[in-house]
């Protein structure tokens, strides 16, 4: 009996690793990691830009992306990861124009990659072939990455320039408030520097003290030598 025991436990710790080896078979864990990305492509070609779309399958958890982008000739190789996001396109800048690329996309999930999607070959377009002469696009805004069409750029100068020409008209009707209100101001000061000037002679003139001479004891004097000085002239007859 001991002995059948001693066989059975030998036989499971043989055949414990090759239990575990099953459990994590390819099958096994493909099925936690999200699928390829499908229907991928690349539209609003650019001189200088494209955009990669795609979907992904029902049922797949994905919390972000991964795009390698590469050049035809193998001379520039890029690879764009995204997590935290549930965008299923992505704008592709510094590209060079008339120049081959193939990209490929793969979904992020919680316990790994997908698989690459297919590669999608593009060639981007050249100066003429989208601008007019004398346009530049090297420095294109974001909105014509994303297919924003010229008009949206029109309707936010309109907007800015309606809110400048209403600031100019508050700051305008503010000076013209502020000169009225100045120039009462100005004008009551005046008012009030006219009205001492009427009884300034008042306290100054005193003519029963100054238009006649005062006599005492053979003296004269006058009060405005008095208020003059404090020395006193005496004339002995």
């Amino acid at each position: 009996m001991l002995a059948f025991l001693h066989l059975d436990l030998g036989l499971l710790l043989l055949l414990l690793p090759l239990l575990l080896a099953c459990w994590q078979t390819p099958g096994m864990v493909g099925a936690t990691v999200p699928a390829a990305p499908v229907n991928v492509s690349v539209t609003q070609l650019r001189a200088h830009s494209a955009m990669v779309t795609w979907n992904v399958p029902l049922g797949d958890t994905v919390i972000g992306y991964a795009i390698s982008q590469q050049r035809q000739d193998g001379l520039m190789q890029r690879s764009i990861r995204e997590v935290n996001t549930s965008s299923r396109w992505c704008v592709l800048w510094d590209l060079d124009e008339n120049t081959h690329y193939s990209v490929q996309v793969q979904s992020v999930g919680l316990h790994g990659d997908s698989q690459p999607s297919r590669a999608i070959h593009f060639r981007t377009l050249e100066r003429s072939d989208h601008y007019p002469a004398g346009v530049l696009d090297h420095h294109e805004p974001a909105m014509e990455g994303l297919g924003m069409t010229p008009h949206l750029q029109t309707g936010e100068l309109l907007i800015i320039t309606t809110v400048l020409l209403l600031w100019a008209a508050v700051i305008a009707l503010f000076c013209r408030q502020y000169d009225i209100i100045k120039d009462n101001d100005s004008n009551g000061t005046k008012e009030k520097a006219k009205r001492p000037l009427v009884h300034a002679s008042s306290p100054y003139y005193n003519p029963s003290a100054g238009s006649s001479p005062v006599y005492h004891n053979g003296a004269v004097r006058s009060s405005r030598l008095h208020r003059a000085s404090s020395s006193i002239s005496i004339i002995r007859v």
